[in-house]
């Protein structure tokens, strides 16, 4: 009686080393942990070396690549049809790079999104719309800095806080972050991209 062994893939995968094994870039699964071991440790592609980057694979070479070396076992994929191999350095990103970009884009969103209050606060004319509700309720113009300006200006912290869904590193709620999310989104764009622009060079 023959065993299936399941593959199953992702849109994408790293690795580190040249020499890509098939347990490093799919879940496998299979009754027989002989057969599964076996494919586990069973070489796929070979990536070129110190040639960091990302590459793409079809389902189809695994399932290719096991069929070929196992007579008695039927393969079943599943997940996605074609994914993205990430070649990463195995030593890792120079540290003082990685803080020194950290630094810079939180000073861009700092003063980036300081920009973005003053101006809105600017066009709708906050200062003289808090001076009209000052004088209203009071019956003298605003000093500048009363009870209004205050809560806004602890609001606009707040609610900072609650948009980005964290404060230093405690999360307030288990929800995504909207920057995690848009991260996401974005990281599913570049996959989407690499493998239809492979699928167009194949057709050429």
């Amino acid at each position: 009686m023959n065993q299936t062994l399941y593959i199953q893939t992702d849109r994408n995968v790293k690795v580190t080393k040249e020499k890509v094994l098939l347990g490093e870039i799919a879940t496998l699964s299979c009754s027989d942990s002989k057969v599964l071991n076996r494919n586990m440790a069973r070489p796929v592609t070979t990536l070129p070396k110190g040639k960091y980057g990302r590459y793409t694979m079809s389902a189809i070479d695994l399932v290719k690549a096991v069929a070929e070396e196992e007579e008695n076992v039927d393969v079943t994929h599943i997940g996605e049809p074609d994914f993205v191999i990430t070649f990463e350095d195995p030593k890792g990103k120079n540290a003082a790079v990685s803080i020194l970009k950290t630094i810079f884009v939180s000073l861009v969103a700092f003063f980036g999104m300081g920009f973005s209050i003053m101006t809105f606060n600017t066009d709708v004319d906050v200062e003289g719309l808090f001076d009209n509700i000052h004088t209203m309720f009071t019956g003298r113009p605003s000093s500048g800095f009363s009870v209004l300006e205050i809560t806004y200006s602890i609001g606009i912290g707040i609610g900072v806080v609650f948009f980005f869904n964290h404060f230093g590193r405690r999360k307030i709620t288990q929800d995504p972050t909207p920057m995690e999310v848009q991260m996401r989104l974005y990281e599913d764009d570049v996959d989407s991209t690499i493998l239809e622009q492979e699928r167009r060079k194949e057709k050429k």
